[in-house]
C-alpha cells in the first residue's frame, strides 16, 4: 500500500512544472516577422547621350622652313665686304646684299669680252659693205651666174658668228661680275655663316645657310587607323598647333597641304605636312625647331556615344531596362579615345547603361539602382 508520500510528492511536481510552463507562457514575445531581403544586385548607371561628335587626331611634329638653301660661292676671289646682317639669327630680306667678293678681275674680264665685241661688230659691218661692192659688180656684167662666194656670202656668215660669239662672252662675263655680289634669294632667317671679311673662296664654297619665313611646315606622323578618321586622306583638314611660348601654352592654326604618299619604312607611319603662313609675322611666332603637338579635324560622327572602354565588352554594353532588369545591347565600336570608346547603335530613348562591375551578369537579372546619396 503506498504511503501518503509516496503519492504527495509526484503530485508536487507535476503542480510546480505546469506552474512553470504557464509562467513561460506569460513572459513569451510575440514572433517578430522579419523584412523581405531584395537579393537583386545594387548598379550604378549612367545615362546615354547621344549626339553628333566631331572626332579629331594627334600628332606631333618639329616645326621647319619650306625652303633652306645652302648659299656657296660661284666665282673665285677675295671677300671684301660682309653685310651687318649676315649674321646666325638675322632676318634679311629678298635682294639683301650679304656678301661682295672682289669684282676687279670680272670687271676687267667684262670690258675685254665687251671691247671684243664692239670689235666683231665692225667687222660685219664692213664685210656687209663689201658683199654689197660685189653684187654691184657682178650685176654689171652679162650673161654670168654669180657664185655665193662671189658674193662674199661665206664671209659674211663668219663674220656674224664672231659677233654671236663675242656677245656669248659678254654675256658670261657679266654674269661673273654679278656673282661676285651674294644676295639673299628670299626673305629668310640666317641659320649659318661659314666666311669671314678677307676669306678667300673658289666656286663651290661654302657661304653660309639661310631658311625662308614665308612658310613653316610640320610633318605630322598619323596611323594608318587614324587616317580613316579624315577626309580626302587629311589635305585640306585645319589643324591646332600647340607648344610653350616664353614659359606658356600657346597655339596656332594651320592647314593640311599634302599627303606623303608612303608609308615610312620604319615606323610604319602615313605623314601628312601641315603648313602655316608667316610664322615670324604673327602676334606669337612660330619659331623653326619648335615641337608641337597637333589636333587635325577629321569627320564628323553623327547619333554617336561616347561609353568608358571598360563597360564595353565583345561590341556590347550592360543597359537598363525599363523594368529594371539587365539587357545587353550591341554596338559598334566607332573610335577608341583613350580611355573611351565611341559607339554607335540603335539606342532609342532614354536609355542608361550600367557603370558598375557585376560578378554575373545574367541576361534579365533583375537590379537595383543605387541613389545618387548610396555608395557602392
Amino acid at each position: 500500500m503506498a504511503t501518503t508520500k509516496q503519492i504527495v510528492f509526484p503530485i508536487a511536481v507535476v503542480c510546480i512544472a505546469a506552474a512553470g510552463l504557464w509562467g513561460l507562457s506569460l513572459a513569451k514575445e510575440p514572433i517578430e516577422e522579419k523584412e523581405v531581403v531584395d537579393f537583386a544586385p545594387l548598379v550604378k548607371t549612367s545615362k546615354l547621350v547621344v549626339s553628333n561628335h566631331k572626332l579629331k587626331v594627334s600628332s606631333q611634329g618639329v616645326v621647319e622652313p619650306k625652303e633652306q638653301t645652302q648659299l656657296v660661292a660661284q666665282v673665285n676671289g677675295k671677300i671684301v665686304a660682309i653685310s651687318k646682317d649676315f649674321v646666325k639669327g638675322a632676318f634679311v630680306k629678298k635682294g639683301t646684299t650679304l656678301i661682295n667678293i672682289d669684282p676687279s678681275d670680272y670687271q676687267a674680264s667684262l670690258v675685254e669680252a665687251q671691247a671684243n665685241l664692239a670689235a666683231a661688230r665692225a667687222a660685219l659691218q664692213l664685210e656687209k659693205a663689201r658683199g654689197h661692192v660685189a653684187q654691184s659688180e657682178w650685176e654689171k656684167i652679162n650673161n654670168a651666174k654669180p657664185s655665193e662666194l662671189g658674193l662674199r656670202k661665206p664671209q659674211l656668215a663668219q663674220e656674224v658668228a664672231k659677233v654671236r660669239a663675242a656677245q656669248a662672252i659678254v654675256k658670261k662675263a657679266q654674269r661673273n661680275l654679278d656673282r661676285t655680289t651674294i644676295t639673299a634669294p628670299y626673305d629668310a632667317i640666317i641659320n649659318q655663316r661659314s666666311v669671314s671679311l678677307g676669306s678667300v673662296v673658289n666656286g663651290g664654297s661654302n657661304i653660309g645657310m639661310l631658311s625662308a619665313t614665308n612658310v613653316g611646315q610640320i610633318r605630322l606622323p598619323i596611323a594608318d587607323k587614324d587616317l580613316a578618321f579624315l577626309n580626302n586622306d587629311g589635305i585640306g583638314a585645319s589643324v591646332t598647333l600647340q607648344t610653350n611660348f616664353n614659359g606658356q601654352k600657346a597655339s596656332w592654326q594651320g592647314v593640311i597641304v599634302r599627303n606623303e604618299g608612303v608609308i615610312d619604312a620604319v615606323s610604319r607611319m602615313h605623314y601628312l605636312v601641315v603648313e602655316v603662313a608667316q610664322p615670324y609675322n604673327l602676334d606669337k611666332p612660330l619659331r623653326f625647331g619648335s615641337y608641337v603637338t597637333a589636333s587635325v579635324n577629321g569627320d564628323t560622327i553623327e547619333n554617336a556615344a561616347v561609353v568608358p572602354r571598360h563597360i564595353v565588352n565583345d561590341n556590347k554594353i550592360p543597359t537598363l531596362s525599363t523594368d529594371s532588369k539587365l539587357h545587353f545591347k550591341a554596338v559598334a565600336v566607332v573610335r577608341e579615345q583613350g580611355n573611351d570608346i565611341l559607339i554607335k547603335g540603335d539606342f532609342g530613348e532614354g536609355n542608361e547603361y550600367i557603370t558598375s562591375a557585376l560578378s554575373y551578369p545574367i541576361e534579365g537579372m533583375a537590379l537595383t539602382v543605387k541613389s545618387n546619396e548610396e555608395t557602392l
